[in-house]
């Protein structure tokens, strides 16, 4: 069965006007029980993570500034959402939800959190709506609880997963891809195991022919055993932030290239939704459950 994390704080309201889309979260499971592509017993509802995985990899000096809400006003600035204790525990708890789902994925292969792919949170800050790196903190625990050696962060939002990128500099455990838009936030790019920055309205057949040849060679090459899949659909090109050319269409076929190439050689993913700025939510809502319909029809 497809396990999926999610917890009514992922829906957690920030300032009225404010362009991060947190209503995505509860109308995209809506959405998926409406349609029968999962039903209440796919859904579980994660705890809040322990402090020891956080500090795993993320500093005790940012752990206890976001503990105990004393992150400036320029530090806020630089995360984009304002600052409060319940924004703190959802990210606990979508963290958790993550490393919960490596465990499911263990047992059936793939397993999703609605929320999560917090890839701007670097190990001593937090930027671009992140707060905590829910990848890196899932990666660290299987490598330190699970003993695995080869991990393959497959970053396919629109942005560069810089946070990611900076955690994991130098581990050779973990290898972290990330394929977005070259004109796009960030500015400042940190140097991934392998970027491949994309140019302003990359069309479907070039998007998917570049991840092709490359996902072949990293499961040649690096032969993972364990991957987490970054499924961004701020992609599209009805996104306001994202400048690519990637149909609805197109971002499926990239959702099912990357399952098949895990699930035809046995290697567990777990994935997390990223960003999705598209003005209509409907949009955003249908690419993101393209991904969940891909996971359960191939898996399951």
């Amino acid at each position: 069965m497809l396990r999926i994390a999610y917890h009514q704080c992922y829906g957690h309201p920030v300032e009225e006007g404010h362009r991060f889309p947190m209503d995505k979260y509860p109308l995209l499971v809506e959405q998926l029980l409406y349609e029968g592509t999962i039903t209440e017993e796919h859904l579980f509802s994660p705890l809040s993570v322990d402090e020891k995985y956080i500090l795993n990899t993320h500093t005790q000096e940012y752990w206890d500034k976001l503990k105990n809400q004393t992150i400036s006003y320029r530090e806020a600035r630089k995360i984009g959402l304002p600052m409060s204790d319940s924004l703190v525990q959802r990210e606990l708890i979508i963290t958790q939800g993550t490393i919960d789902c490596c465990n499911f994925a263990i047992e059936h292969g793939v397993a999703m959190n609605i929320a999560g792919g917090t890839h701007h949170a670097y190990s001593e800050h937090g930027e671009g709506f992140c707060l905590l790196n829910d990848f890196a903190v899932a990666a660290n625990y299987l490598i330190e609880e699970k003993g695995y050696r080869r991990i393959l962060i497959l970053d396919l939002d629109v942005h560069q997963g810089n946070g990611t990128a900076e955690i994991f500099e130098g581990n050779d455990k973990v290898f972290t891809f990330s394929m977005h838009g070259k004109n796009n936030y960030p500015m400042h790019k940190e140097k991934s195991d392998l970027d491949i920055p994309l140019e302003d309205n990359t069309t479907d057949q070039e998007y998917l022919s570049i991840l092709r040849k490359h996902i072949g060679v990293l499961f040649k090459e690096f032969q993972p055993e364990f991957v987490f899949f970054l499924s961004g659909v701020d992609i599209l090109s009805t996104d306001k932030l994202g400048k690519l050319g990637i149909s609805i269409q197109g971002c499926k076929e990239r959702d099912e290239m990357v399952f098949q190439s895990c699930k035809s050689k046995n290697i567990p993913i777990v994935v997390s939704m990223g960003g999705g700025y598209s003005p209509q939510l409907n949009l955003i809502i249908e690419a993101h459950a393209n991904t969940f319909r891909v996971a359960n029809n191939l898996y399951f």
